[in-house]
Parts: structure tokens; C-alpha cells; sequence
């Protein structure tokens, strides 16, 4: 038994959030996944088979109504809301992120051009997942604004009075870099513009204050840190101040301000219901909603010091055990610039994971050369950590 070993047991006996792991259904295998996809929560699959045979094969449409299915994309949000630092009536859940962060983009642009036509500009994160940039640039044409892709830490020194929203990532895919939301936000608002921030990697995993700092609108998925299952539903946050001016571009009949009175003309519904589209999916919507009873009594300040606990000693045991030259470790050290990842570059990184994979520690790829490891607290403890860097240096050795 090794030195790492030995503390990885000792930090496991001590830890806090221990017991949540009790609470999700896991083997042997260590899974540093979780930044790709959640493992799933004990209850779900009960809950899931109330809903499918109880609510939907006997009650039928009565579900609507009597079983909650109507309120429950505003419900779930509520649900979420804590775990963003936001009060209640500011997120709806449905859609996936790509939809969402057309609409807040968008309804961003839409926004600063209320008050000034010449904001004709949206910044984006240069380093942002591919589809953000997708969407962001067909929001550029539909709204005839320039698109101008900028590196996160750049963006003060971009803003103009030209821009009117600017898009960003609280968390960087690729290496798990950790953003200056509360400056960054800070910055736009004194351009003028209005901020739009990607949630994907954070919520779940770390302290977000869309209420504290003033984020404007804000979008993310629910199936990686939420663990919400497969394609899970994502959300939208309108700060509370600005929903009665959001303008959706994608207006729907569940967003109406009376969805059953099936009138020609739209009037957008009051409050974060503007967010809403078409039909809930209902299935997905509700596995989520019995996921997130896991985060019953754990705070985020508690999930957050044990992430960058496990990270640390992450990087601790990869300094150790792995030889000198074989990897190099794209996040950033200081904890108020890492997420809960740790990316680690490497020469023939795409077979290392499948060899990592067949010995039981499942992490994921990114081309052309970079191993993540995704740390979520409520299941992954030391002991995994020790012996997924154990593994990764025998691999490569």
C-alpha cells in the first residue's frame, strides 16, 4: 500500500459527502465521467416506471393537471435554481442547450437594441463548444449583426458601443478552465451590452451567483453534473428584471399568455414561462426532477471544496506515479481558474482512454490529444482518484 494510497483512504473517511454515493447506482469501475454524463441517481428508475404506468398508462391525460405535468418545467427550475444562486421565477426547464442558447442569444441582441439600434455586434467565446458557435453564428445573420469570436480574457478590451451580447462559457470544455464570471459580467454591463453564459460545465459542480453578479440570461444542460439521464432537458435563467422585455424567438403556444385560448395573435406569458415553447417532454422531465432529490441537504460550497479537494490530489498522484514528460496538464493550477476537470495531454491519447477503459477507469477523449477527467463529488471519492492515476501510469508505461 502506498504513501497515496494510505491518505486517499483517510480523506474518504473523512469526507462529508461520502454517504451521497450510497445514493447513486455504481460498480467497481471508476467513473470520471460525470462532465459527459451523470451517473444515475437510485430513485430514478422507480420514479420513471410511476410515471410511465401510474401517470401516463392509467391517469392519461388527467396527468396534466393531477400528477403535476403541466408546472413542472417551472417547478423543476425552482428545483435548480439554488444550485445557480437564483431565487424562484427565473428558470424554466425544457428544450435542449443548443435551442436555449438561440433563445437567450438572440433575446439578448433583441434586448440592447430596445434601447440602441446601433449595437450591431455579438462577441463569442473563441474557445466555446462547437455548437454555441454554431448558433451564435446563425444568430448573427438573423439578427444582421457582426459575429466576432474572442478569448474569454479578451473580451473587456473587445466590448464596444457597438456590442449588443456577448456569449461565453462559464467553464471550458476542452481543459476546465474557470472563467471570471462576476468581472466578465461586470465588463458587459458597463459596455452597455447584455451577457449570456453557458452553464454546461459548472452548475452542479461549483458556486455560480447568477443572482449575486447580475447575469443576465443564462442556459445549461442538466445530464452532466445534474445527472438528469441522457438528453435530459436544459434551462433557461431570464433575470427576473428583464423578463418582462425578453423577446423569444422561438414564441410557442406553451409560452402564451393563455396556451388554451388558441388565439392567432401571440401574447407572451408573464414571467420565465416566455422561455417555454412546445410540449414538455415529460418522460426526461420528470427522471430529472427525481435526480436532483440528491442534492437534498448538500450544499454547493460543500460539492465545490470537495471538488477541488479531489482535483488537487489528482493532480497529485499523476505527479507521482505517472513518468516525467508523459502528460501535460492543460487546467489551470490556482483554484479560482479550475472547474472540476482535469485535462491532461497526451501522444496517442484516443487509445490511452480505450486502454484506461478496459482496466475500469472511464474518463473520456478529446481530439487531437487530450484525456479529461471529470470529478463529481457526490460519487467519486479519493480512493477512485488514487487509483485512476495508479492506472493511467501503468497504461503509459
Amino acid at each position: 500500500m502506498t504513501e497515496l494510497t494510505v491518505q486517499a483512504h483517510k480523506l474518504d473517511a473523512t469526507d462529508e459527502l461520502g454517504a451521497k454515493r450510497a445514493e447513486f447506482v455504481l460498480d467497481d469501475v471508476v467513473y470520471l465521467d460525470g462532465n459527459s454524463l451523470g451517473a444515475l441517481p437510485a430513485v430514478v428508475p422507480g420514479r420513471v416506471e410511476d410515471v410511465v404506468r401510474r401517470q401516463w398508462g392509467e391517469l392519461r391525460i388527467r396527468s396534466w393537471e393531477e400528477s403535476g405535468w403541466w408546472t413542472a418545467p417551472e417547478r423543476i427550475g425552482d428545483r435548480i435554481a439554488p444550485l445557480v444562486g437564483a431565487a424562484a421565477g427565473q428558470i424554466v426547464v425544457g428544450d435542449s442547450t443548443s435551442v436555449n442558447v438561440f433563445k437567450a442569444l438572440v433575446g439578448a441582441v433583441r434586448l440592447a437594441r430596445g434601447a440602441d439600434l446601433g449595437r450591431d455586434e455579438i462577441l463569442v467565446d473563441a474557445t466555446t463548444f462547437p455548437t454555441d458557435g454554431y448558433i451564435a453564428e446563425s444568430a448573427a445573420r438573423m439578427t444582421g449583426c457582426a459575429l466576432r469570436p474572442v478569448a474569454p480574457g479578451e473580451v473587456p478590451g473587445a466590448l464596444s458601443e457597438r456590442t449588443a451580447a456577448v456569449l461565453l462559457n462559464h467553464v471550458d470544455y476542452r481543459t476546465g478552465r474557470l472563467h471570471d464570471l462576476p468581472s466578465l459580467t461586470a465588463a458587459v454591463h458597463e459596455a452597455g451590452a447584455y451577457v449570456v453564459w453557458d452553464l454546461c460545465h459548472s452548475a452542479g459542480a461549483l458556486p455560480v451567483g447568477l443572482d449575486e453578479h447580475g447575469v443576465d440570461l443564462a442556459v445549461g444542460c442538466t445530464y452532466k453534473y445534474l445527472n438528469g439521464g441522457p438528453g435530459s432537458p436544459a434551462y433557461l435563467y431570464v433575470r427576473r428584471d428583464l423578463q418582462d422585455r425578453f423577446d423569444s424567438p422561438l414564441p410557442g403556444w406553451n409560452s402564451h399568455a393563455e396556451p388554451f385560448g388558441m388565439r392567432t395573435a401571440y401574447e407572451p406569458a408573464p414571467g420565465a414561462l416566455r422561455g417555454r415553447v412546445g410540449t414538455p417532454d415529460i418522460l426526461s422531465m420528470l427522471a430529472l426532477e427525481a435526480a436532483l432529490e440528491v442534492w437534498d441537504g448538500v450544499s454547493v460550497e460543500a460539492v465545490r471544496a470537495k471538488s477541488l479537494a479531489l482535483t488537487d490530489f489528482f493532480l497529485e498522484c499523476v505527479a507521482q506515479y505517472v513518468p516525467a514528460g508523459r502528460v501535460e496538464c492543460l487546467t489551470p493550477v490556482p483554484h479560482a481558474e479550475r472547474g472540476s476537470q482535469v485535462a491532461l495531454r497526451c501522444d496517442g491519447a484516443g487509445d490511452v482512454m480505450k486502454r484506461l477503459i478496459e482496466r475500469g477507469v472511464v474518463g473520456d477523449f478529446r481530439a487531437p490529444d487530450v484525456l479529461r477527467f471529470g470529478f463529481t463529488p457526490l460519487y467519486v471519492g479519493f480512493a477512485d482518484v488514487e487509483r485512476a492515476a495508479r492506472v493511467l501510469a501503468e497504461v503509459l508505461a
